[in-house]
């Protein structure tokens, strides 16, 4: 397992926190809870507009990952970046490589599932696909400006 927790900034002050989860329900959880606890130490507060929205973006790309990318005994990874003017850049990678998200609306409306990318897409700055860097799989990620939220 690759960790690397809450390092100080980079000489650029960016930050990077990344993980691997196992591939469960369990492991979706502590992603989430990761997330939300690395962007309190890089300054945006629990209650904060900022960890709240990428934290639930977390638990949709995560829940994603364990329901829909899942290959018994193969992690899920997340990494979180802050970037140059303030922009978070989340990636969740899993191994399976041919089952590539989509936004669709669910077809039944009362479905309590099937609603995850359509929150992603609301709620992140951009949003896609690529594949998965040093290994099979696929990488999603979101971005999201911290500068936009602060702003509202």
């Amino acid at each position: 397992m690759h960790t690397t927790l809450f390092p100080p900034p980079g000489p650029t002050g960016t930050h990077e926190f990344a993980m691997s989860f196992t591939s469960t329900p369990r492991g979706a959880r502590l992603a989430r809870l990761f997330v939300a606890h690395c962007l309190d130490s890089w300054g945006h507060p629990y209650d904060s507009e900022v960890n709240e929205t990428l934290t639930l973006i977390t638990a949709e790309l995560s829940a994603n990952a364990v329901r829909h990318g899942r290959v018994p005994g193969r992690d899920f990874h997340v990494r979180l970046t802050s970037e140059a003017g303030g922009a978070l850049r989340l990636e969740v990678s899993d191994t399976r490589g041919e089952r590539r998200p989509a936004v669709v609306p669910p077809a039944d409306p009362e479905a309590e599932s099937g609603r995850g990318l359509l929150l992603v897409t609301a709620l992140a700055d951009d949003w896609g696909v690529t594949d998965r860097r040093g290994g099979p799989g696929k990488t999603v990620w979101a971005t999201l400006g911290t500068f936009r939220l602060s702003a509202e």
